[in-house]
């Protein structure tokens, strides 16, 4: 789905469409269920993002973006004002922080450039240097 500028927003749906496959078959309800039971070193990216790229519900699509493991796929859909969110809260490295100020820029969603700055804020404070409890700041 996309919603970037120039561009119709397609419309959503609620449950599989004829010609669907994979995870995209399945009704919402065990989408979702299938996607939330996926333990944490899931080999299953490839699942998720095609019902990121579906026209389902953005909280399915929203959901399917959470359980993605690499975030460098999800770039790719960084112009979807519902995924753009999930994908900024993703980058965590200092390395980063050079692609979230780009969002912050140029993304025309608030969502996205409200995330994109709160993570920048987030990966500032974790680059700030620790003081140890025991010594004085003097």
């Amino acid at each position: 789905m996309s919603d970037g500028p120039g561009q119709r927003r397609r419309p959503e749906t609620s449950g599989p469409t004829s010609g669907d496959a994979g995870w995209l078959a399945l009704d919402d309800d065990e989408l979702l269920h299938r996607i939330e039971s996926l333990p944490p070193e899931h080999a299953h990216d490839a699942e998720l993002l095609d019902v990121v790229g579906s026209r389902r519900h953005f909280f399915v699509r929203q959901e399917a973006a959470k359980r993605v493991r690499d975030a460098e796929r999800l770039k790719a859909f960084a112009t979807d004002r519902h995924i753009g969110q999930i994908l900024v809260r993703q980058m965590t490295r200092t390395d980063d922080a050079g692609y979230l100020k780009a969002l912050l820029e140029s993304s025309r969603h608030i969502e996205v450039r409200n995330a994109a700055a709160a993570q920048l804020r987030l990966l500032a404070a974790d680059d700030r240097p620790r003081l140890d409890p025991g010594v004085s700041p003097d």
